[in-house]
């Protein structure tokens, strides 16, 4: 299988000219990452060639950086495993909140060259039912068929709405320092993609607490790309144009029932590739001494990785 496929042109130039992508070498990059994969005695890597060359285009085609963004991708899978272990598609409580559309990314974009966007219906979930771990560990699964089928998420990035909507205080109470913190380390160290923006929307009375406590767990640039709109959306039609948003915003994009509908479907399909996941990631005789380096450091003072120092 090519590691890349067809795209239109506009995407493919903004592949070239952001990420420094050539079509003429990508393979070869490709190569020399699955040659490196397997010398590592602690992690199971992923090795097709479409999956590596999600980290190659997160990196701008640096295979160097490529590689420390692989490792900290599964240190970070394995230092979360109420997020990342056990994601079977059939799992009850699973379908349940796949078809309560928390999470939903948008079919269409900005131009065929514009960043994907996703909504997330923070209020959309009974706390006293599912618990915010669930719900996120559901969202994971649309998150990495995304990574794999979607050339603007890879090239272009994503843009996040938070919708605060219908939050209450078992929402809130769900939520810790310690989980922010995992929460932010995920997306900086463990996501290769290109984050463009998180808006926060309808944010309930004293969220101002919340939005300050997560924005010190994160790096000086990814500070930039927070924006808090409160209840004003016109706001966000700066960086979102209206007529991206879903019909029950007021937009042209599809329908919530629509993107519920597809992405249960869409999660379903890929049953044996989950399973399949399970079999990647930390090396289990190595698995504790991770965990531990990584509550340390990913989440602790310097947010770096750590190698390990291995016999």
């Amino acid at each position: 299988m090519s590691s890349s496929r067809p795209m239109n042109e506009l995407l493919a130039k903004k592949a070239r000219e952001e990420l420094n992508e050539d079509p003429n070498t990508i393979e070869e990059s490709v190569q020399l990452l699955k040659e490196w994969t397997n010398k590592l005695p602690h992690i199971r890597v992923r090795t097709d060639s479409r999956f590596l060359l999600i980290f190659l285009r997160a990196n701008k085609f640096s295979v160097e950086s490529a590689k420390k963004k692989i490792e900290g991708y599964y240190t970070m899978r394995s230092a979360v495993p109420e997020l990342f272990k056990n994601r079977n598609v059939d799992d009850p409580k699973m379908q349940e909140i796949f078809k309560l559309g928390v999470g939903l990314i948008f079919p269409k974009t900005n131009g065929v060259d514009g960043p994907r966007i996703s909504l997330i219906r923070a209020g959309s979930y009974d706390p006293n039912k599912y618990n915010i771990k669930d719900v996120i560990k559901a969202g994971t699964f649309a998150g990495d068929i995304q990574l794999l089928e979607d050339d603007n998420i890879t090239i272009a990035g994503q843009i996040e709405i938070m919708d605060l909507a219908n939050v209450t205080l078992g929402h809130m109470l769900q939520m810790d320092a310690v989980f922010f913190k995992k929460l932010a380390a995920v997306g900086e160290t463990g996501t290769p993609i290109r984050h463009k923006g998180l808006h926060f929307i309808n944010t309930p009375p004293g969220f101002d607490t919340f939005f300050n406590l997560f924005k010190s767990f994160l790096g000086d640039k990814s500070k930039t790309r927070l924006f808090s709109h409160g209840h004003n959306i016109e706001s966000l039609y700066n960086y979102v144009s209206k007529s991206l948003l879903p019909a029950e915003y007021g937009g042209g994009n599809s329908s919530i029932p629509e993107m519920i509908d597809y992405w249960y479907n869409k999660i379903l399909s890929y049953r044996d590739y989950f399973k399949e996941e399970e079999e990647y990631g930390i090396v289990e005789r190595y698995r504790k001494d991770i965990q531990k380096q990584t509550e340390d450091s990913l989440f602790g003072v310097d947010g770096t990785f750590r190698k390990l120092c291995i016999d």
